[in-house]
């Protein structure tokens, strides 16, 4: 294999200057990989970085998903690495098994890594971390359906066919999206747990914004995604579930139903983006690998 060459892009608001150069500097000590590294400040002009480092300065807070398609094009490499400024890699060597894991598996067009918490100690690790439904097996490989955006490899041509993260989204599901694209697109995704990298343990829900786009952009992926009957038993379903749970955790309700009707009167897509949803060969497809899209 010759050396695999990772066009990186970490995002920033750069409000975290130390946990934004622990996370370039287990970039940079990365072995057997070359790497073209972009640093995107969203509403932020970077400055201070390593040698080397690109920066792309936005002139606006565009949003998490929006901000890491702006980095992709400042980039080169036929693998695809997303970090966000808080995250790191663990090990020496995670993009050049990232690499090997991708030429030994030519049907995987994205990969989600292990992300835990050194300094947790005893602590739980949150049940999101884990891309499966009911957050189990932890250190298991297998395919996938959702993957936890703040540290995730790609292809470069899966990215290009799914037209990358759903900038819309503003932040929340993205990553739902971009995996269920990547698997409609002809891929699969895989949860590789061998592959280490790390993320402070954060409660999301610690602002109402939160509850607003989780209901918000679930209801959007239904629509942008699913077929119109199946997007209909999707949220429908969905909805039951969040029901059933708010009345043991009332927290952030008003702006959870605020964002679920704004979610179903708001046009889900951008001007003049490709409204293509799944065809229900994707959805057969991803049901024979253990996803039935129905909540």
């Amino acid at each position: 294999m010759s050396t695999p060459r990772f066009a990186v892009v970490v995002l920033t608001q750069g409000r975290r200057p130390e946990e934004l150069r622990r996370g370039l500097d287990s970039l940079l000590r990365q072995r057997g990989v070359e790497l073209d590294v972009v640093v995107v400040g969203n509403a932020w002009n970077p400055s201070g970085l390593p040698d080397h480092v690109k920066t792309l300065a936005l002139p606006t807070n565009v949003g998490i998903p929006a901000g890491r398609n702006a980095g992709v094009p400042h980039v080169e490499g036929d693998v695809l690495f997303f970090l966000d400024d808080d995250a790191w890699l663990i090990d020496d060597d995670v993009l050049l098994r990232t690499a090997r894991y991708l030429e030994e598996h030519p049907e995987v067009g994205l990969v989600q890594p292990l992300i835990e918490d050194p300094d947790a100690g005893e602590a739980p690790l949150p049940g999101r971390w884990i891309p499966r439904l009911g957050a189990r097996q932890r250190h298991t490989e297998a395919d996938v359906f959702s993957v936890v955006e703040m540290t995730v490899a790609m292809r470069r041509e899966a990215f290009d066919a799914t037209g990358g993260w759903p900038g819309i989204f503003f932040y929340a599901h993205e990553g739902i999206e971009l995996a269920w694209r990547v698997w409609a697109a002809g891929y699969t995704v895989r949860y590789v747990p061998s592959l280490r990298t790390g993320h402070p343990v954060v409660d999301p829900r610690r602002h109402s914004d939160y509850f607003y786009k989780n209901a918000r952009n679930r209801v959007w992926l239904a629509r942008r995604n699913l077929p119109a009957p199946l997007a209909l038993v999707y949220v429908t379903s969905w909805t039951g579930i969040q029901l059933v749970r708010w009345t043991t955790q009332r927290d952030g309700l008003q702006s959870w139903w605020t964002g679920w009707w704004d979610g179903w009167r708001e046009d889900p897509f951008e001007p003049g983006e490709n409204r293509s949803r799944l065809r229900w060969r994707d959805v057969v497809r991803m049901a024979r690998h253990g996803r039935f899209l129905v909540i």
